[in-house]
């Protein structure tokens, strides 16, 4: 697996501790990075992680918004955490990160849905996501 996939991975998992716990992310990510069995993540791994994890957290009312607007008839807050996250974190590449083009940005939301979510998820993490690109390119 290449390293900004698992990164990705473990800023899922990061962000997904956090909006349930409601805790602090620099904290989180420190404890994830002592824990033996992300051993891994350190050095370039933990620099990608951690810009990622912040920037979400950072931007997290702009995106949230953006978000919202697409997801018709659903309501941030009803989504599943793992959806909500990982369009969280694919909303931050697309609108944020210039280094990370959009169609890598999508894919790699789309294939997190597909790993950690259930059978649809894909699908509406890419419609979602998609409609944000194409407003962003307007």
């Amino acid at each position: 697996m290449r390293k900004r996939t698992k990164a990705r991975e473990y800023v899922l998992q990061m962000l997904y501790q956090v909006d349930i716990t409601q805790g602090n992310w620099q904290e989180i990510l420190e404890n994830f990075c002592v824990n033996d069995e992300y051993q891994d993540l350190s050095g370039e791994l933990k620099d990608f992680s951690a810009e990622l994890l912040g920037g979400v957290i950072e931007h997290l009312q702009v995106i949230d918004k953006k978000i919202s607007k697409y997801a018709a008839n659903w309501q941030l807050e009803r989504m599943a955490f793992v959806d909500r996250n990982i369009m969280r974190l694919g909303c931050f590449e697309l609108l944020f990160r210039a280094d990370i083009p959009p169609k890598v940005a999508i894919n790699e939301a789309v294939e997190l849905a597909k790993k950690y979510s259930g059978v649809e998820s894909g699908k509406f993490v890419n419609a979602i996501l998609d409609q944000i690109k194409i407003e962003k390119e307007k």
